[in-house]
């Protein structure tokens, strides 16, 4: 394997930044980060450092496969250049989801993507905003609605689907989460659809939805992403009917010399076994060590997805793995969804929360495909136990046996992930 001191690496990116954390984003507006300085992890000058050319406000804008070249404008100077290569890697990313409805491109309508929108929020409730909107309820829409609540706004959440985060808890799950965001003082517009954006001198001023519009002074769009692959797909690169570039579990793609990695590529789902685009940080980054141990002559696999996730409404943590019960019925599974209720710590012990845990699992084999919490402090990280289990294909019932551990501060005697486990056994 070589070392970066005998590889030439140049890195172009069309942005200012390198590498900052997105996730922080909704911290960020609801002033638990203090400053912008913060999320960033890496600055182009420190990769520099690390023997990286880094190359800001440089756009690739084709690949051409067979000649190992790939063109770049500078956005500074306008000019463009053939630069060759031996090992090229893709990484693109995905942009935001921003259907083309009337009005979507007035002021103070956005998306929470970089640290530039987050600034953009600012600037709006510097100049007054008290109405905001917020359009889905998944992950992104959950954490700026409660960003924007604790900074003191009026705060609806208009959602197409009955629940919020209803792409990845079932129904019976995501009602706690609707009761709290609710009870905060939310308004909740589900099963609604937005049609388009009213505006006045050019400046959003409500949310046009299939009952009627909401008043908005800004109006911040959380619908998901899709993969960036238009670069690979000019270029002739497979891309897969998830949506992102194909790839093998090294992060080769079919072309020779290109790899690729993070939110543009397809994984494999280690449950369903069909490859699925799931963009996630955890992801993103294993992947670019992956192809960049590749790259250098090393041997390094990725294993796939289970889509293991967790989040935040105030005090309520909401954690998932696998497979949801809707899910799986889709996929072809015959699963039984069973939910458990479950103190975080003994029933005597000071500040115990209660947690509702969800099992799914395959009826005839007992086998293990996905899972969902969702409750008080100590609720949601229990979500990794379930997806470790998940990952090495336990059944519920060797999950209900295993030797976790214990103590009145942290667990009642029968931890609530063995709880769940050995309900679900019972049932199947």
């Amino acid at each position: 394997m070589m070392s970066t001191g005998e590889l030439e690496i140049v890195a172009f990116e069309r942005g200012p930044r390198t590498s900052y954390a997105a996730c922080g984003l909704p911290y960020l507006v609801g002033r638990l980060v203090d400053t912008p300085e913060l999320l960033i992890a890496r600055t182009p000058e420190q990769h520099r450092a690390n023997g990286i050319d880094v190359r800001i406000h440089h756009e690739v804008t084709a690949i051409d496969a067979k000649a190992s070249t790939v063109t770049v404008r500078g956005l500074d100077t306008g000019r463009e250049a053939v630069e060759p290569y031996d090992e090229l890697l893709i990484g693109t990313g995905a942009s935001g989801i921003a259907p083309p409805w009337p009005g979507i491109d007035a002021d103070g309508v956005l998306q929470l993507r970089t640290l530039e929108d987050a600034a953009e929020v600012e600037r709006r409730l510097d100049a007054g905003a008290r109405r905001a909107v917020v359009v889905g309820a998944g992950y992104i829409g959950l954490e700026v609605a409660e960003a924007l609540l604790e900074r003191g706004l009026d705060v609806t959440v208009v959602e197409r689907l009955e629940a919020p985060m209803g792409a990845v808890l079932d129904a019976d799950m995501a009602a706690g989460v609707a009761d709290a965001m609710r009870a905060a003082g939310i308004i909740l517009r589900l099963g609604n659809a937005v049609t388009g954006f009213t505006t006045a001198d050019g400046r959003v001023s409500a949310v046009e939805t299939a009952t009627g519009p909401v008043a908005a002074d800004l109006v911040v769009i959380g619908l998901g992403v899709r993969p960036n692959v238009d670069l690979a797909r000019a270029a002739g690169i497979g891309v897969g009917e998830a949506g992102g570039v194909i790839v093998d579990d090294h992060l080769r793609t079919g072309t020779p010399h290109v790899w690729a990695a993070g939110d543009c590529v397809e994984s494999y789902h280690r449950i369903t076994g069909r490859s699925v685009v799931v963009a996630l940080g955890t992801h993103a980054n294993k992947q670019g060590r992956v192809a960049g141990t590749n790259i250098a002559g090393g041997d390094a696999d990725f294993a796939g997805v289970l889509g293991t996730a967790i989040t935040k409404f105030r005090n309520l943590e909401i954690g998932c793995t696998g497979l949801t019960e809707a899910e799986a019925g889709a996929a072809g599974f015959d699963a039984v969804g069973v939910i458990t209720e479950a103190s975080s710590r003994a029933r005597y012990y000071p500040g115990a929360q209660r947690m509702r845990i969800k099992i799914v699992a395959e009826r005839r084999t007992g086998r293990l495909l996905g899972a969902q919490i969702v409750g008080g402090e100590g609720a949601g990280k229990r979500i990794d136990v379930l997806a470790t289990a998940l990952w090495n294909g336990m059944t519920v019932e060797a999950v209900g046996g295993m030797d976790l551990s214990y103590a009145p501060p942290f667990s009642p005697v029968w931890d609530p992930v063995l709880l769940a486990a050995g309900k679900a056994a019972s049932r199947i």
